[in-house]
């Protein structure tokens, strides 16, 4: 989420065992070549991709990601670290933003720089600090520079999205407040979509890997709704792997238990940063 759910966050290093084992990404990424149900493609007559008035749906294992170009990104204060090796975990966030009606992408990319701004400019950070943003709209996102290119490559562009845990995990930002809110159809088949792309390309089992930002901090992140959701939202990944012969390979494990609380927030240098209450737009 955008400031981690304001509650405050500190931790203990976890040593992650990596993931070194690649599959190969079923279908296009990023450069939006994907069949859409009903809508063709994200770009219709060449018009501008913020012209579009929602997000398509998506009816492959491979979703359409809008790159930071296409949301017009600001440069990063210096290009992301790549890893040689596979995220071990998936981790689900909520920004704690307003729960937008507006379903359009030209929102969904004010939202991605609302983001970026907020992370550089008051976090003080290289850049957004997740690697992937979903609107409520469910259009899917590059966050972090040089996010896409490293899921391609079956490596992680190291974020900044949980405290001592951001060289073996990959965040997946969702727009809204899902303390109490029921989470929009779009979204949620949105992030089911990125979750199966996710765990194709890694390799991973949902089961295990998909978990929430409070599993590793004292957090609400990413609300009580969307986190009580998360084993359906594990069910429906390892359905969908199932049947297209991408099995899970492991016994679920018990989530990591949360970090003790406090009210700081790692940034990209390993300094802390105060966390802010109240950030809905």
């Amino acid at each position: 989420m955008i400031a981690h759910s304001g509650d405050g966050a500190a931790g203990r290093e976890r040593d992650g065992t990596a993931v070194t084992r690649r599959s190969v990404i079923g279908g296009v990424v990023g450069a939006g070549l994907l069949e859409v149900l009903g809508f063709g493609s994200p770009f219709q007559s060449g018009a501008m991709a913020d012209a579009a008035p929602v997000a398509p749906l998506f009816t492959a294992d491979a979703p359409h990601v809008y790159t930071r170009a296409q949301w017009r990104a600001r440069p990063p204060k210096r290009a992301a670290r790549i890893l040689g090796r596979a995220p071990d975990h998936i981790v689900v966030h909520h920004t704690d933003t307003a729960n937008s009606a507006d379903l359009t992408v030209a929102h969904a990319f004010s939202l991605s720089r609302y983001i970026q701004n907020f992370h550089m400019d008051k976090r003080g950070w290289d850049d957004c600090g997740q690697q992937l943003t979903i609107s409520r709209g469910g259009v899917v996102m590059e966050g972090r520079n040089r996010s896409l290119a490293s899921v391609r490559e079956g490596d992680l562009a190291v974020g900044a999205q949980v405290l001592h845990h951001n060289e073996h995990t990959i965040g997946i930002e969702n727009e809204g407040n899902y303390m109490k809110k029921a989470v929009p159809g779009r979204l949620w088949s949105s992030l089911t979509e990125v979750c199966v792309w996710l765990c194709r390309a890694y390799d991973l089992d949902p089961a295990e890997a998909i978990v929430g930002h409070r599993d590793y901090n004292t957090t609400s992140c990413p609300g009580d709704v969307l986190y009580s959701r998360l084993p359906a939202l594990r069910r429906a990944v390892a359905a969908r792997l199932e049947g297209s012969g991408g099995k899970p390979k492991s016994k679920p494990k018990a989530p990591p238990k949360p970090d003790d609380p406090g009210d700081y927030y790692q940034d990209d240098d390993g300094d802390d940063w105060p966390g802010l209450l109240n950030l809905n737009w």
